[in-house]
This record gives C-alpha cells, sequence and structure tokens, in this order.
C-alpha cells in the first residue's frame, strides 16, 4: 500500500529538495544547555513597530471572526503608496506564496523556468514543482550575471526570477544593468523581481522598479513585511503586477492567505515611517562595523546591500558554523543552497554582534593554534 500510495506523487515533486530554516533559538538551548543568539534568518533585530504590535493586538480580539479575504484595505494603502491601482496588488503569504503562485501560473511540463545560482532557494524548487524544466545561469563574483541570465532564455522560458539584493550573497546590481536585461527578455515571459531586502540597499542606481512596471506589463515587484518592518512571523507580503496577473493569483491562492492579525500589523507598520528609517539607519551602521570588524579577522566579507553579510570561509564552513554554535551563536550554514564553502550571518543589535565577534575570534584563533 506505502509503494502505492507514493506512486501517486510524481517523480518531480519526489525530487524537491526541502527548504531548511535557520535553526530555532530553543532548540539550540535546549540542546546545548546555553543561552544563544540568532543570526541565521535576516530579522529585523529591532523587532517591530510598536504601533504594529498594538494593532495586532486590537486585532486578535476579532480571532473568531474571519479576515477580509480580499484584503482591500491593505491593498488600497499600498496602491496609493506606489501610485497603483488595488487591482494591481497582490497580498500573500509573505514572498514565498507569491514565488509558488508565479510559478504556476506561467509553467507546466515542457516548459522552463530561469533563475540564477547561488540566489533564493524556493525559485528554483517552484519551478521544478511544476514539471517544468530548471534553467539557471552562473553568477559572477556572488552577483546575478544578468547578461548570462538572458542567454539562456529560449522559446520555452515561460518565467524568470531575480532578487535585487540578492539572498544569500547580499550583493544588488544597478539600473543600468537591468535596463539592459529588460530589453533582452521578450515580453511573453513573466519577469519576477524580488525586493525583499530593498530597503537596506545603499547603491545610488538601483532600479526604479515601479516606474519600470509602468512601461512593462510583464513585471512583478515582490516585496515583504518580513524584513524592514519587522513582521516575519505575520507572513505577509505583496506583489506589484498586471491586473490580469494579479487575478490569476487570486484564483489560485488559498481563501484567507492573509490572516487579520497580519493584515492590521502590515497597516499600523506602514504609518510608522520613523520605525522604518531607525531600521535601515542601524542596521547601515551595524553592517559598516561588522563587515570592518570581520575584515580584522582575516575573513573576506563579500559587500552587502541587505540585513546580513554572506563569508566564503573555504573548507571551515561546516566546522566554523559548529563550533560558533557551541558558543551560542546561531548562523547559517550555506552548503544546500550552492555554497558549501560559505556562511551567512545576519546583523543583529550591536550587542548580538559583538557577542558574535567574540565568539569568531575564540574559534579562528582556537583553529589557528
Amino acid at each position: 500500500m506505502a509503494d502505492s500510495i507514493e506512486s501517486l506523487i510524481p517523480d518531480y515533486i519526489r525530487g524537491l529538495p526541502v527548504y531548511i530554516p535557520g535553526r530555532p533559538i530553543e532548540d539550540v538551548e535546549r540542546e546545548l544547555k546555553i543561552r544563544a543568539i540568532k543570526l541565521a534568518s535576516n530579522e529585523n533585530p529591532l523587532g517591530p513597530s510598536p504601533k504594529a504590535l498594538e494593532a495586532a493586538r486590537h486585532a486578535l480580539a476579532e480571532s473568531h471572526r474571519y479576515p477580509d479575504g480580499g484584503t482591500l484595505r491593505l491593498r488600497e494603502r499600498l496602491a496609493a503608496l506606489n501610485n497603483v491601482t488595488p487591482e494591481e496588488i497582490f497580498v500573500g503569504l509573505g514572498s514565498s506564496e507569491m514565488i509558488d503562485l508565479a510559478a504556476r501560473l506561467t509553467l507546466s511540463p515542457g516548459k522552463t523556468g530561469a533563475t540564477s545560482t547561488g540566489s533564493y532557494a524556493p525559485y528554483a524548487i517552484a519551478i521544478r514543482a511544476t514539471g517544468a524544466t530548471l534553467s539557471r545561469a552562473p553568477m559572477r563574483n556572488f552577483a546575478y550575471d544578468l547578461a548570462a541570465l538572458a542567454s539562456i532564455i529560449t522559446p520555452e522560458t515561460r518565467i524568470a526570477y531575480v532578487a535585487n539584493p540578492n539572498n544569500p550573497t547580499g550583493t544588488a546590481f544597478g539600473a543600468g544593468e537591468f535596463a539592459a536585461f529588460l530589453a533582452r527578455v521578450p515580453s511573453n515571459i513573466l519577469i519576477v523581481l524580488d525586493e525583499a531586502y530593498v530597503h537596506y540597499a545603499d547603491r545610488h542606481d538601483m532600479p526604479q522598479s515601479v516606474e519600470l512596471f509602468r512601461q512593462r506589463d510583464n513585471l512583478l515587484i515582490m516585496r515583504t513585511f518580513s524584513k524592514v518592518y519587522g513582521l516575519a512571523a505575520m507572513r505577509i507580503g505583496y506583489a506589484i503586477a498586471n491586473a490580469a496577473v494579479v487575478a490569476a493569483m487570486n484564483k489560485l491562492r488559498t481563501p484567507f492567505n492573509a490572516a487579520g492579525v497580519s493584515q492590521a500589523a502590515a497597516l499600523a507598520a506602514l504609518d510608522d515611517a520613523d520605525h522604518v528609517a531607525r531600521s535601515i539607519a542601524a542596521n547601515a551602521a551595524e553592517r559598516t562595523r561588522l563587515t570592518a570588524e570581520l575584515s580584522k579577522l582575516g575573513l573576506r566579507p563579500v559587500p552587502s546591500h541587505t540585513n546580513f553579510i554572506f563569508i566564503d570561509v573555504g573548507s571551515r564552513a561546516t566546522d566554523l558554523y559548529n563550533e560558533l554554535l557551541r558558543e551560542g551563536v546561531i548562523v547559517r550554514p550555506l552548503a544546500w543552497m550552492g555554497f558549501p564553502g560559505a556562511i551567512r550571518i545576519s546583523l543583529g543589535t550591536s550587542e548580538e554582534n559583538n557577542k558574535l565577534l567574540a565568539a569568531l575570534n575564540h574559534c579562528l584563533h582556537a583553529a589557528s593554534k
């Protein structure tokens, strides 16, 4: 019976890798009997806006009611902020749902989805989960090579995923490079631009994605409340896309995919520009400091435009991850994302980053003896 049931699952589903989340603090503390800090999942160390927390508390009182299944208030607010129509806004279960729905909308066996090696793993998983062919372009210096990505697009390609800035490497591409890429991609291919970390980017020439969307109806822009807004546990994000694409995604999504508490928190978070500004400023200061201190330790961090730092440490990656874990510091090993010699360190508070640096210093000096 077990074999016959398993045979119902298509081979392309059975062969998919499992997304590996960062280890929870509670698990590490229970296992190692130590106090730990988590610098593994790119969360906002300042937490949510107090306004968002208060709105969530009020919304909890209505937990016996189903939420607004059309997320009207939030879509109207996001549309006004981006100068688009509510019909061009999709609200979903973080970026994850939108990544999956975009693939389901455009792909089927015999078609192709494109992305790059060394980018966010769920892109490849979403493409393969439809039975379509996955095509990946190589990166250059841990960054998207958009010319290479454009070159692998074929008549069978229906969707291309790009992240700017990129997770897990932290690199970002500029407006000129993206414009050249757009010029080479046919208009019947959906381009999914993941801007989860865009608030943290300090390139002066970042693409003006919403302006580009107004010029091209095959661009889908993804944003999230999980990062700078500090609402990772609420699992809410949004996309800006052509109204026909949004309407089709709404046919595929789960009913009531955005909880009422999450909608309320997101709306309030949009009202707290000061909290966003503080989060961006704190991140920039700690990113500069931590990059310099990591370099002093003999490491070579890749310049980051995000709230994390990518470091290629070669054959020591697994050992260093485990050594830091024993010191009570959880970072992210990246072998499962295609970088067996790398770790990714999320930026924490100043105190957390100090603990990281002390632990790294101890581990590296112990290894050199």
